[in-house]
């Protein structure tokens, strides 16, 4: 008996060693450190997911912007109010602006020596101060997002706004941006500390492991794809994918390649929040005009200009974050880079259609999916689509569109014609010209 209960005794040890063990608190580091734009929203509202499915028992932001866009800064804002788990912000270099907002959403702020945190005017994409309306909603957001962390919201409004004075803290004509020390006496940081493992000790954290977050390597790839001369070189394809299929239709990889790109060019800016369902609407519709242009309508006219309008429009909005036409909180620079990526990638895909078609063309490459060889009489091959009748000099109807190439239809028989460039309707009459291997030559007969 004294025997089972040494046995029984070591095993429930064992069992609370075990969970000792697995006790540990769960701390999440994460990282924002560059622009806040649709990407960053993206990767904070991934990496809290990922806070939540762990369970993770803190979450430490590691600080180090000058901020970015409004919008998305409003977003991260509710994300980290959202969030159960406290949630704390290292202040590494500086919290300029957007960052300054999402610092003060946090539970708790911590500075390193010489950090700054402040400085949140709104401002245009061309870097001059936004409309009033702008720095209205921004107060209001600090005022509140202050006043829910028990911090001074009128110290929050002059960080927007620099007609705000208060005493002894700041004069009018300047926004307030706070040091390390200065956020620390006017309780906008509660500690000046060296690092990570600090501010886990000043909060009495000792037995934890940290959990830094990282990106998957599908979400990389997506990164990657946002870079304006990838995006560039995807449009190249789109363009040099359908002038090859419609030069040799059938082959199926030309346009199997624009699809692709299409795709990859798509995919990344929605999930990014860039590419809005009404500009993906207009990319498509743009496409649709210029392929009537080509295969329906004679000529080229109002639909194919609108077409090409709406399409080269269209993938310039998908790439910046403009909020239906409105340009206002847009980077100047995002504009230009934006209109460089489609055109430059426009002008490649231009000159791919006139330089490279050919030597494509000739490739062995193309040859082994396409049918390219010619098939001569001196070889043992033979055309005998006529029987024999002299068709020249005959007339007959367009038995489908020719541009310029289609077919006729001659004494109830159908052949393979072309015209030398016009453009002949469907029922239209035509007359034979010359036999042009298994092709007739026509043109069209005015009645």
């Amino acid at each position: 008996m004294k025997k089972l209960m040494i046995v029984f005794s070591m095993l429930w040890l064992l069992g609370n060693s075990t969970s000792y063990g697995q006790d540990k608190s769960k701390v999440m580091i994460m990282e924002i450190k560059a622009e806040i734009d649709p990407r960053m929203t993206r990767y904070v509202g991934l990496a809290l997911d990922h806070a939540e499915e762990i369970k993770a028992d803190y979450v430490i932001i590691e600080m180090d912007t000058y901020g970015g866009v409004l919008t998305d800064s409003k977003d991260i804002v509710d994300r980290i109010l959202d969030l159960k788990a406290p949630i704390w912000v290292f202040i590494n270099k500086d919290a300029a602006s957007a960052g300054a907002l999402i610092s003060i959403a946090c539970d708790s702020i911590y500075m390193a020596p010489g950090a700054t945190i402040g400085a949140a005017t709104v401002v245009q994409g061309t870097g001059e101060a936004a409309p009033d309306k702008y720095q209205s909603y921004m107060r209001s957001i600090m005022r509140s997002t202050a006043e829910h962390n028990g911090r001074n919201p009128r110290i929050a409004e002059g960080m927007v706004d620099e007609r705000i004075a208060i005493d002894s803290i700041s004069e009018e004509g300047s926004v307030i941006t706070f040091t390390t020390k200065e956020a620390l006496k006017y309780g906008y940081c509660e500690a000046e500390v060296e690092s990570i493992e600090e501010i886990l000790e000043r909060n009495g954290v000792t037995d934890y492991e940290l959990l830094f977050f990282e990106i998957s390597a599908v979400e990389k790839v997506i990164a990657v794809f946002l870079n304006p001369f990838i995006s560039g070189i995807l449009i190249l394809v789109i363009l040099g994918g359908l002038y090859f299929e419609l030069q040799t239709p059938g082959v199926g990889f030309p346009i199997l390649a624009a699809i692709t790109a299409l795709i990859l060019y798509l995919v990344p800016y929605y999930l990014n929040g860039l590419a809005a369902n009404w500009e993906i609407i207009a990319l498509f519709v743009g496409i649709v005009l210029i392929m009537v242009e080509v295969f329906v309508i004679p000529g080229f006219g109002v639909a194919g200009i609108a077409g090409i309008a709406m399409t080269v429009g269209s993938m310039v909005l998908i790439m910046i974050n403009n909020d239906f036409f409105n340009f206002e909180m847009v980077p100047m620079n995002d504009i230009i880079i934006a209109s460089l990526a489609i055109f430059g990638g426009l002008t490649g895909g231009v000159v791919l259609l006139f330089f490279g078609g050919v030597r494509l063309s000739n490739s062995s490459f193309f040859k082994r999916i396409s049918l390219t060889d010619t098939q001569a009489q001196s070889e043992g091959y033979t055309s005998n689509f006529n029987t024999g009748m002299d068709l020249v000099g005959k007339t007959g109807t367009a038995y489908t569109v020719l541009r310029p190439s289609g077919k006729i239809m001659i004494e109830g028989q159908i052949y393979d014609a072309f015209s030398r460039g016009d453009y002949i309707e469907k029922g239209d009459t035509v007359k034979v010209l010359e036999i042009e291997g298994s092709t007739l030559r026509v043109r069209k007969v005015a009645v």
